[in-house]
């Protein structure tokens, strides 16, 4: 098939088709005439393309473990391939760090207002 109808089957634009082809998640064959050309299981490959994507995953490391997701019952998931747990560990540790970031400039942004902060956060004055 070609660039727009996989686009139209999975979902996305023929932008984020190149985009993925760009990075090597996607390697269509070529037609004599340099037209891309995709095979039926492709349609699955951009869906767990894009279930790791919404996951917080980087195209690099995708890159990597895309042949660990698995298509089941419940969507795409990840069997843990060597190295992917250390990865998926340290972007859980990303996201923690970067709410605690958030945590704190919604207290300060709180206190400078004079309101009481949001649920979870305590109501420390700010540094002066």
């Amino acid at each position: 098939m070609r660039i727009g109808e996989l686009a139209e089957l999975a979902g996305v634009s023929a932008r984020a088709l190149r985009h993925y082809e760009d990075r090597g998640l996607l390697v269509p064959a070529r037609d004599g005439n340099g037209y891309r050309r995709y095979a039926s299981d492709d349609v699955a490959r951009v869906a767990r393309i894009r279930a790791m994507i919404s996951a917080g995953l980087g195209t690099a490391t995708i890159r990597r473990y895309l042949d660990c997701a698995r298509d089941g019952e419940r969507g795409v998931s990840l069997e843990m391939c060597p190295g992917l747990r250390a990865e998926l560990d340290a972007l859980a540790r990303r996201i923690e760090v970067r709410q605690a970031e958030l945590a704190e400039t919604r207290r300060r942004l709180a206190a400078l207002a004079g309101a009481p902060p949001g649920p979870g956060v305590s109501a420390a004055p700010v540094a002066r």
